[in-house]
């Protein structure tokens, strides 16, 4: 059966994306959760120790507080509270802190540091996965056991104001809510003001038990314009005079007698830099927390706040109201909180602690009776117990005391080291649907590499004997082994998997198409070795007598790819990626730059010797004296590379990414500077005149008119949301959230893309002419440039630029004259494409996705065009370099018919290869905790490129299917 080269890249691509799905819900871990379905209960709460006699009572200490606000502030970091400017920013709060009643944490939280998973992990004080990024798009009800469960079912009235999130986890929860949308984040005023203009009533009423508070606004600022804007303070004081105005009600309402209050201020994460979330640098996970209340002793000063983690505030609400612990909790109770109650009531709570931390150890664990803080919790709980007796007996000796200390301190221990091996096992993996995954990937990724002689030959298909091994005594004897592992390890199977709770007709075609795989695979195998590198037809690496003959330039293009595919197996060089390829592309410039000298050069030497030997002709004499044409064209040639070279240089001083030195001040932060507001706007002008001089030429008419009023339209966004000045327009002009101007802007990136997809359906249907087909294709090309220049940063439009311009260099003097075929044309614009991912400010950690451009132009939330349009932004780089590529090779079509079909061949490869390496990284290291803060986003974005590529290579199949009808 043979295909085109295309058509079997593409569809491998397409399989392969089933196979990192179904490895991706093996590897994303249930978290770790007790065996016991139902929720906690009082009433399964264990009896309070007693050495030699029955168990005692399960008696349950009084709680600790009467009312609890919850005061949650979205991205509040440490330092906004803890730092130096935090007298400044938030002075009552600081006065609280330092003078005050009240306790003082640095609350750690763990990656991903993004909204929903931190609330989890404050309400059922277990530790989410990285799986929980997707759904914080749309948050399904939170069915485990969680605090907010636990309160209501023990009658407690509880109200909610802020972060609609709330609302979806906990729905039929709150006797009072109003929830705000938490993903548009244009909007920093309105958001905080829908939650304060409740306060004054409530706080005036006695109906309610629980207070919870999540404020957006300071979040928002971060998306937009980082941790050092001129609108963070205005914020923070806002903030203050919130919690000013909450603690003045809670202690003016303070009654004699009854149960203090707790008035708890937090983060749910952190921020970065540049104000973005989701990682795991300190500033993402360092947030401030806050406990206020007179239960509390009285400061005498600032002191350092001590270290936590962010899931031992649940426990500690939970013992504090006098509720069971959520039975997942992974947290231990804050001791400070409890050291005002008394002795025998102290001891209670650290038992119920590590009871629950017990039970959930021994559900986790095979082996949990060999950890040491399941040993030293069932020594604390004897020792306990003999204290207790000594109590009842009414013993009150000093002994007793120093007894009783000595037991709180081993509960202490034993809870320390219990929680940090529950966080340490972050989760069962489904290892059947990892392994059923892995194996799926790696046959087509072999499959792909033994076609690879085929499918870069001169006839660019590929022979798959298909019927024959459908009809093979192996097929069957595969399936049939394949069908009984897949019985064996469901029938025995401690834990469910994913792949078992599938319907016996999708395994069954999963199982017939792997065994058919894998005998494809022998099958090309057995054909293909005994031959050696042997290929039929021109190959695109140069052939010559039948064997391979790679050039110098394609040792360097295949050895810096694999290169980089084994450089990812250290988290150093994920965490730094963008250096390896910012090195790799300066490598493959002196490169290009040699084979360009040698063009020029020794070609005109070996043409002056010719020249001597024979006799004058009117050739020789004209090849004597080239024309001024030739001259100039030789001579843009030889400084393309050396000016892509400047331009990357550039652009890596403008965006800082990576771990290391990401918080280095950046070209970026100084043009975003309220001071050089008007040289951004100078180069914003700049740039986008620029990339309109570029992306016209190819243009129709009214595309360009489309095109030049687009781009005014991106200039006038920029100015309305104060990033960049009209010449008339003063600098305290107030902003707006631009979404006449973006709307504007929209209209016509529609235009050119309906313009260009006219050209090509009328190329492909009505008449076969090239020029059409090329016009609509570039036309695309020019709308998706418009649409990409409106969603970047005013400072990331020189990216955007430089990009575009030496697209256009190389396309006219490099790959086009040197004659670089579609496979070293494909792997030069991959690494283009994912240098200039990184050039635009982008990293391997999820909290550097900006996602405020999913917002431009949208006057509230809307699922489908945010996330469109911040994959869009993110994935920009990457996306203009592959549809470049296919324009390029559609319009090399005439001199090369296969060129398409080799260029998304080379596209499959270059994407499978580390997609399929990263699969056997991680399942090697799925048990080290950094792999959660390095690894996991690095797969998640490898699975984007993956999807993105099949894309692109369905775009292609689409173009060589118009090239063959207009030839026919």
């Amino acid at each position: 059966m043979r295909v085109r080269s295309s058509v079997f890249a593409c569809f491998i691509l397409v399989c392969e994306v089933v196979g990192v799905a179904l490895f991706l819900r093996g590897f994303f871990p249930v978290p770790v959760k007790s065996s016991f379905s139902s929720k906690s209960r009082l009433s399964d709460l264990p009896a309070e120790p007693l050495a030699g006699s029955p168990p005692n009572s399960s008696r349950l200490p009084q709680p600790l507080f009467r009312r609890v606000v919850l005061m949650l502030v979205d991205a509040l970091r440490e330092d906004f509270v803890f730092g130096p400017s935090g007298g400044y920013d938030m002075p009552y709060t600081r006065s609280l802190v330092e003078k005050g009643s009240s306790l003082s944490f640095v609350a750690k939280a763990r990656p991903p540091t993004v909204t929903m998973p931190r609330i989890k992990a404050l309400t059922t004080g277990s530790i989410p996965g990285f799986i929980d990024v997707v759904m914080n798009l749309n948050s399904p009800a939170l069915l485990e056991d969680n605090l907010i469960w636990q309160a209501k079912t023990a009658g407690k009235r509880i109200v909610f104001y802020g972060d609609d999130t709330w609302v979806r986890l906990f729905p039929k929860h709150f006797m009072e809510h109003d929830g705000t949308t938490s993903f548009f984040v244009s909007d920093y005023t309105e958001v905080d003001n829908n939650i304060t203009r409740h306060l004054d009533s409530t706080l005036k009423r006695d109906d309610w038990d629980i207070l919870i508070l999540h404020y957006l606004g300071l979040d928002h600022i971060g998306h937009i314009s980082g941790p050092h804007s001129s609108l963070v303070q205005p914020k923070l004081l806002e903030m203050d005079d919130i919690m000013k105005k909450i603690h003045s009600s809670l202690v003016s309402k303070e009654a004699e007698g009854s149960l203090p209050y707790l008035l708890v201020l937090c983060g749910d994460h952190g921020m970065s830099e540049t104000g973005s979330h989701g990682g795991s640098s300190e500033p993402e996970v360092n947030t401030a927390l806050l406990l206020v209340s007179p239960a509390f002793k009285r400061k005498a000063g600032l002191e350092k706040p001590a270290v936590v983690e962010q899931v031992d505030l649940a426990p500690t609400l939970a013992l504090g109201l006098g509720l069971p612990i959520s039975q997942n909790s992974v947290g231990r109770v804050i001791p400070g909180v409890l050291e005002e109650a008394p002795l025998r009531d102290q001891l209670r709570f650290l038992h119920l602690n590590g009871h629950q931390l017990s039970c959930l150890l021994r559900d986790s664990m095979a082996d949990h009776e060999k950890e040491a803080g399941f040993e030293q919790f069932r020594v604390a709980e004897k020792a306990h117990g003999s204290w207790m007796k000594l109590y009842l007996e009414g013993n009150t000796s000093e002994v007793l005391t120093n007894m009783g200390k000595k037991v709180l301190k081993q509960y202490l221990e034993a809870l320390a080291a219990m929680s940090s091996a529950l966080s340490k096992q972050l989760g069962k993996y489904d290892l059947y649907s990892m392994i059923a995954g892995m194996v799926f990937v790696f046959q087509l990724l072999l499959v792909l590499l033994l076609a690879m002689p085929e499918a870069l030959s001169g006839a660019a298909t590929v022979d798959l004997p298909v019927l024959s091994s459908l009809l093979s005594l192996p097929f069957y004897l595969l399936c049939l082994l394949l069908a009984s592992v897949h019985v064996l390890v469901c029938t025995s199977a401690e834990s469910s998997c994913y792949f078992c709770s599938l319907s016996w007709g999708l395994v069954f075609a999963a199982v017939a198409f792997s065994s058919a795989m894998f005998c494809i695979l022998i099958s090309v195998a057995t054909r293909r070795l005994p031959l050696g590198p042997t290929i039929h037809g021109k190959s695109p690496m140069r052939s010559s007598g039948g064997e391979w003959s790679l050039s110098e330039l394609d040792v360097l293009l295949l050895a810096g790819t694999v290169a980089h595919t084994l450089s990812l197996a250290a988290s150093s060089f994920v965490e730094e990626e963008h250096q390896t390829w910012y090195f790799l592309l300066n490598t493959l410039c002196l490169a290009v730059f040699q084979d360009v000298c040698r063009k020029y050069f020794r070609e005109e030497r070996s043409s002056g010797d010719d020249d001597e030997h024979l006799l004058p002709s009117k050739d020789s004499h004209s090849s004597a004296h080239p024309k001024p044409e030739m001259i100039s064209e030789k001579w843009f040639a030889l400084a393309t590379p050396p000016f892509t070279l400047v331009c990357c240089r550039l652009l890596r001083s403008l965006n800082q990414t990576g771990v290391q030195w990401a918080h280095l001040p950046d070209v970026s932060h100084w043009l975003n500077s309220s001071e050089h507001k008007m040289v951004l706007s100078l180069l914003s002008a700049f740039c986008l005149l620029l990339i309109y001089l570029l992306v016209q030429r190819r243009c129709s008419l009214v595309s360009k008119v489309a095109l030049a009023l687009g781009l005014l339209g991106v200039y006038s966004y920029r100015a309305a949301v104060g990033n960049v000045l009209f010449p008339w327009q003063h600098s305290g002009r107030t902003a707006s959230k631009g979404t006449v101007e973006a709307r504007f802007v929209y209209v016509f990136v529609l235009g050119i893309l309906f313009s260009g997809t006219k050209d090509l359906l009328r190329s492909q249907i009505i008449t076969a002419d090239a020029k059409l087909k090329s016009r609509g294709l570039w036309e695309i090309y020019s709308g998706l440039v418009l649409l990409v220049s409106l969603l970047f940063r005013a400072h990331n439009l020189p990216v955007l630029c430089c990009c575009l311009l030496i697209q256009t260099l190389m396309a006219r003097f490099i790959w086009r004259k040197l004659h670089y075929d579609a496979a070293q044309t494909t792997i030069m614009h991959y690494w283009f494409g994912q240098a200039f991912f990184y050039f635009q400010g982008n990293s391997n950690n999820i909290g550097t996705v900006d996602i405020s451009v999913g917002f431009v132009g949208l006057e509230s939330y809307i699922e489908a065009p945010a996330i469109f349009l911040t994959a869009l932004s993110t994935y920009a780089g990457p996306l203009l370099w592959a549809c470049h590529l296919v324009c390029y090779l559609s319009s090399e079509r005439e001199r090369s018919p296969v060129a398409v079909s080799h260029g998304c061949y080379c596209l499959a490869l270059l994407r499978s290869v580390p997609a399929a390496a990263y699969i056997v990284l991680v399942t090697v290291l799925r048990y080290h905790l950094f792999i959660w803060s390095v690894f996991s986003p690095k797969l998640l974005y490898e699975s984007m490129h993956l999807l993105l590529t099949a894309g692109v290579c369905l775009f292609f199949i689409t173009m060589e299917q118009s090239h063959s009808s207009s030839k026919s």
